[in-house]
């Protein structure tokens, strides 16, 4: 685990939070090239926000604070008492699931509309998938379906 990025990213989660007057717990964790900072709070519903929105605005900020102090560090990755984790697990069973669909009735399927990482999640967990293709529409709404279907 890179120490230089988990300090910096603990000391900007501390300096957000900490105003805010919630009761938080920080620990760093690694997260594939980078870290993953983990909250635990008893406030953690009003942190996560609905569907994870404040959560994906308290990491945004976490990493403009980081990268203010390191231009080039890796992005860090904010979870609350393991919200996304939980979610990523969720999306990943809907799209397998929509994939299976996809292979007995070779209709092709969408997905709800997607972040990039959360396309990025998808398209990497069902190129394991035999005959099954994927692509992202053609828009510039930062937020984009995903077609499923057969590869033939």
């Amino acid at each position: 685990m890179n120490d230089k990025l988990a300090t910096l990213a603990t000391e900007a989660a501390t300096s957000i939070l900490t105003p805010l007057g919630f009761e938080f717990k920080l620990e760093a964790q690694p997260y594939e090239d980078s870290v993953q900072i983990m909250i635990e709070s008893p406030d953690a519903r009003f942190l996560i926000g609905e569907e994870g929105d404040r959560l994906d605005d308290l990491q945004y900020l976490v990493n403009r604070l980081v990268q203010a102090k390191w231009e080039d560090a890796p992005r860090v990755r904010l979870d609350c008492d393991h919200y996304r984790e939980r979610a990523e697990e969720k999306l990943l069973r809907r799209a397998r699931s929509r994939a299976e669909r996809v292979l007995e009735t070779g209709k092709p399927l969408q997905m709800e509309k997607l972040n990039a990482y959360q396309r990025r999640l998808v398209h990497n967990a069902l190129a394991e998938i035999p005959g099954i293709r994927t692509c992202s529409e053609e828009t510039d709404s930062r937020f984009k379906r995903i077609t499923i279907s057969r590869a033939d």
